[in-house]
């Protein structure tokens, strides 16, 4: 390819530069609040369910500054936003689900996040048997490899990754016990970190690495297909990235092999990330919003305590957004869609029912 020059813009930050600014914080204020009520109230007495409303069944007109900011900073800047100022105490969690969907319609399009049609899902620890209910893979060792839809309901720590969409919602209801940080980084400060100490690295992430669809829409880890790591297009940078992933084509035996300079060359992304992260814990009410083409995002792992009413409960919504970049020529592989703006990404439909 040509030659790599570093990535410029707001996008690209250091993790304590960005957790001692509040660039990337917006609060909610009473009249904001009380049109989000009365929305609310209003789909509630026609009877909607949050399924099926649609945007115009939920109208704020008076937040639509609020919505043009958040998806400006989330595109343009620092590709990361946490909306505070709800308070679940005072609603119910039908209400909180009726009430996060009306939100973000505003400012997207949501698209499915597993491939038995589900678009919003509750994440939690559902228990030890996780890998036998949303998918795992035997290993000589006797452990089960788990699909990284598994890992996401489950107690355990998540590694830095992005989703399969433009831009991911969550939203806290309640908190676990003690851990569940989220960590944050921006993706192209660590391309741009590579480049500098090891560009032989850097370029090998533009090259094809191969990925499974285990636990997307592949019951099994019988699909897959090659995409970069990273990649450019009229200017713009986009990384998409999950470890899981590639571990489960490897595999495969028919699928071709990662080389030993991108092993290198994913290592050291997983190093990068850390060293040029910050974590950030959720309060109740909090809504995080985070643009997977320029951030990678993890977690730590958490204990609940469900007596106390401290187990972890957050809402994801998978979007795709109007004001989205355009991807680089391939991407459609994985997103069916590479143009700026367009509905794109989420998980296809395979399942013969819900997953639950």
């Amino acid at each position: 390819m040509t030659k790599i020059a570093p990535i410029a813009g707001a996008n690209v930050w250091h993790g304590g530069d960005l957790a001692a600014s509040e660039r990337w914080q917006r609060r909610l204020t009473p009249a904001q609040r009380g049109e989000i009520d009365a929305a609310l109230a209003a789909a509630k007495r026609r009877g909607l369910d949050w399924e099926a409303m649609t945007a115009d069944d939920f109208p704020l007109p008076g937040l639509a500054p609020l919505f043009e900011d958040i998806r400006e900073e989330l595109e343009n800047g620092s590709g990361l936003l946490l909306l505070r100022g709800l308070d679940p105490a005072g609603y119910d969690l039908a209400d909180l689900k009726l009430l996060y969907a009306g939100f973000c319609r505003q400012l997207g399009s949501l698209v499915y996040s597993n491939r038995g049609g589900e678009i919003m899902r509750e994440i939690r620890d559902v228990g030890r048997d996780v890998g036998k209910r949303y998918g795992e893979l035997p290993t000589e060792g006797g452990t089960a490899f788990l699909s990284s839809y598994s890992r996401t309901l489950s107690n355990q720590a998540l590694r830095y990754h992005t989703d399969r969409c433009d831009v991911v919602a969550l939203f806290c209801i309640r908190q676990a016990m003690r851990g569940g940080l989220s960590k944050l980084c921006s993706s192209p400060a660590v391309h741009n970190e590579m480049l500098r100490r090891r560009p032989d690295l850097a370029a090998a992430l533009y090259q094809d690495v191969w990925r499974s669809r285990f636990g997307e829409e592949d019951e099994g880890d019988s699909l897959a297909y090659p995409l970069p790591v990273w990649g450019q297009r009229d200017g713009k940078f986009t990384s998409h990235y999950s470890r899981t992933f590639v571990e489960a084509a490897q595999r495969r035996a028919e699928i071709p092999r990662v080389t030993p300079l991108q092993w290198q060359a994913l290592d050291m992304l997983s190093d990068l990330a850390d060293e040029l992260a910050f974590a950030m814990s959720f309060a109740p009410g909090d809504i995080q919003f985070v643009n997977n083409h320029v951030i990678y995002h993890a977690r730590t792992a958490f204990e609940d305590d469900a007596p106390t009413g401290h187990d972890r409960l957050l809402l994801r919504l998978w979007m795709a957004m109007p004001n989205s970049r355009a991807l680089p020529a391939g991407h459609e592989v994985l997103w069916g869609s590479t143009d700026a703006g367009a509905r794109r990404g989420g998980i296809g439909q395979t399942a013969t029912g819900p997953l639950r």
